[in-house]
């Protein structure tokens, strides 16, 4: 069922921000509220048969909403393509429902993809609720990916300001050119959770079309509560179980397995560290190096 919207009425629809809610309860309520309306963009929120109450809290409370009933949790990658197919704007933004977006960084994102010669996917800068930086980016080759994209790792860009070239944005808050996304046939629906954004830029990086990081386009990201609710302490494990999907489908074999093996070695040490300290982690590092050496390419594509 959808609602049809009011914003951009009046005029074209330049930027179209598309929002996949799966019981994000209160945080769909923060998220909603730092993306106002303003001229020139639509906010289309994607409901995958939530329970929680918070989508009928937003068809209240904001009626400039465009709300879209999947009738089933379908995971973010087909929730966000079946927003992406009713948006109007010449870009689509994707936000999690656990983020809320900073003044003015919609339009510093979508201007930065704008400006950016041959871009055609940008990522926002990060940060969790106490203001300290997260994560919003990474490399495509897998020992660079699990050794460099670390915390020590990436101590040498997080003092960065500019918009600059990456391998692969975050999906948390994206910006991608409309057309482009179309050409790309979408996210790849069979990612139910994790991976969905890394495939989109590696498809994209293959029609020439760049990913940039724009760090002053800033988001606060919560707490993965739609993933938490599902996963549990296997959280960490649906990340390495969908980048290992990217690296069997896009990759080969040889990346695939470089990635098993670091993962399994990298991921193991955290487990025992973890114990040593009696801290809660121990058991999510166990079952991503239990994913690791499990994992089957042939039927690792999950069901909703």
């Amino acid at each position: 069922m959808a609602r049809a919207a009011t914003v951009g009425s009046a005029g074209a629809v330049g930027v179209s921000v598309v929002i996949v809610n799966w019981n994000a309860g209160p945080a769909l309520d923060l998220c909603l509220a730092s993306v106002p309306a303003a001229p020139g963009r639509e906010v289309i929120l994607v409901d995958n048969a939530s329970t929680d109450g918070s989508t009928e809290w937003a068809r209240t409370h904001r009626h400039d909403l465009k709300i879209l009933e999947t009738g089933a949790n379908l995971g973010f990658a087909a929730g966000a393509n079946r927003g992406a197919a009713a948006a109007r704007g010449a870009v689509l933004v994707f936000l999690n429902p656990d983020a809320r977006v900073l003044p003015g960084a919609i339009d510093a994102l979508v201007a930065a993809l704008d400006a950016a010669p041959g871009a055609g996917i940008a990522g926002g800068g990060l940060q969790d609720e106490r203001g300290r930086w997260q994560p919003g980016a990474a490399r495509f080759a897998p020992v660079p990916h699990l050794l460099l994209d670390t915390t020590l790792g990436r101590l040498p860009t997080r003092g960065r300001r500019e918009a600059h070239a990456v391998d692969w944005v975050y999906g948390t808050f994206m910006a991608i050119r409309r057309d482009l996304f179309r050409d790309l046939g979408g996210f790849d629906a069979r990612y139910f959770l994790y991976g969905e954004d890394l495939d989109l830029c590696w498809r994209a990086a293959r029609l020439g079309a760049r990913s940039i990081h724009v760090p002053e386009a800033r988001a606060v990201h919560g707490r993965n509560l739609s993933a938490v609710q599902r996963f549990g302490a296997g959280r960490e494990a649906e990340v390495v179980k969908g980048e290992m999907r990217f690296y069997a489908a896009h990759r080969g074999r040889a990346a695939l397995a470089a990635y098993r093996a670091v993962a399994a070695c990298k991921f193991g040490l955290k487990a025992v560290l973890a114990a040593g300290i009696h801290s809660h982690d121990a058991l999510s590092y166990v079952r991503v190096v239990r994913a690791c050496l499990s994992f089957q390419p042939e039927t690792s594509w999950p069901s909703p």
